[in-house]
């Protein structure tokens, strides 16, 4: 019997799982991965950055959890010797008609209480000496960090915290005893008095087998990326943003430098046929025909069809991705990219077509379902994982637990 089982071996699960263990040390705490490994599918496929949270609406869940999860990030990769680099981005108007939404974000950025500076195309230059830009902004506090080997730490000290980590296991159904939870898995039955669905891509289904109603349906996005080739590395210094479509919730092609040195150009954002759709030849049934047959997918794809259509086009088109890229970087040229790994984001989507713009933690009974936590999640673990554990009802049997 555990006191709690978390269904989801990524950042966000296993941050709740270290939450716990700090607030609960006495807890009998689970961790249930359906993989072979941590961290397999959003975290460990993801761009690396430690964002500064300059994008998000203030007030949100998103704005302040990203603020204060950049810092927390900072200070557990410092604590614990993980590599990461504080090297700032700079976020560029490569024409006049993008100046207005820059000045929103360096608006934006203020009020969410993050360090912004206006700065010329000239400064840009001395910072990222092939960007062409009419004008920018620069972000202090975004760096870069492999998510991989922070949640391997977050798994090492649940281990110490006496916590149960569980891979290979996958639950396959839940159902009751009294006011239990009983986890049906590949590995055999768990009996839990609390479930935290902290499952990604999967997190939407986990809800309703545990008779959760997320009101929310996980569509699958498929980012994918280039990398520059070693030799044209110098070109990228650190990141670099172009001004977001505000109309559009993806930040657009960009470049990144990796904590390994090498530099990321993308993602683009398509449509996955398979919820854990990689390649661009991966297709589920099931998964394309619960994003078909759903009515908030057609009202999306009719409020952005310009816009997703030129996503499709850089997908299947270099040549087109590569003249996104020129816009920041004209230097760059179609043989200094070769294909490297693709990202898959889960995004919930409601009936009426509209994107769940913010983290959506909602309660079920002796539960907690995590349903839409995608970029910038990693960054924002550590603070996700606190307000996860907040929002556990206080009930008897925890109170000798707390430490």
């Amino acid at each position: 019997m555990y006191d709690f089982a978390i269904i989801g071996g990524g950042i966000v699960g296993l941050s709740t799982a270290m939450a716990l263990g700090s607030r609960y040390p006495d807890a009998r705490i689970l961790v249930l991965e359906k993989e072979s490994q941590w961290a397999f599918h959003q975290t460990g496929n993801n761009s690396g950055v430690i964002h500064s949270g300059v994008y998000y609406k203030p007030g949100s869940f998103k704005a302040k959890f990203c603020r204060d999860g950049s810092r927390s990030m900072v200070e557990f990769c410092q604590k614990h010797n993980i590599d990461h680099d504080i090297c700032g981005k700079v976020i560029v108007a490569t024409d006049d008609t993008e100046l207005p939404g820059l000045e929103k974000l360096y608006q934006r950025g203020l009020e969410n209480g993050i360090e912004v500076k206006r700065i010329s195309p000239e400064e840009v230059r001395e910072i990222e000496p092939h960007v062409s830009c009419v004008g920018a902004i620069r972000v202090f506090s975004t760096g870069i960090v492999n998510y991989k080997q922070v949640c391997l730490k977050y798994a090492e000290l649940i281990n110490n915290q006496g916590g149960d980590l569980r891979l290979n296991t996958k639950v396959m159904e839940i159902s009751r005893s009294g006011t239990n939870h009983i986890l049906e898995t590949n590995q055999g039955s768990f009996e839990t008095k609390f479930v935290i669905n902290c499952a990604g891509l999967h997190s939407d289904r986990i809800a309703k087998l545990g008779k959760a109603n997320p009101e929310a349906k996980i569509v699958p996005f498929r980012g994918e990326y280039y990398e520059l080739t070693p030799e044209k590395r110098y070109l990228v210094k650190t990141l670099i943003y172009p001004v977001p479509n505000p109309e559009f919730p993806f930040l657009g092609v960009h470049f990144t430098r990796m904590i390994d040195n090498s530099v990321h150009a993308g993602p683009n954002a398509v449509l996955s046929l398979k919820r854990e759709g990689y390649k661009k030849t991966d297709f589920d049934l099931k998964d394309f025909a619960e994003v078909i047959t759903y009515p908030g997918f057609w009202k999306l794809a009719a409020k952005h069809a310009d816009e997703g259509i030129k996503e499709i086009i850089r997908s299947f088109s270099k040549a087109a991705f590569v003249r996104s890229l020129q816009k920041l970087i004209p230097e760059v040229q179609a043989e200094d990219l070769v294909p490297t790994h693709a990202g898959v984001r889960a995004q919930a989507l409601m009936n009426n077509g509209s994107l769940v713009d913010d983290f959506l933690i909602i309660q079920g009974e002796n539960s907690v379902h995590v349903c839409n936590a995608p970029s910038p999640a990693a960054t924002s673990s550590l603070e996700i994982g606190k307000a996860v554990v907040n929002q556990i009802p206080e009930q008897a049997h925890l109170k000798s637990l707390v430490a």
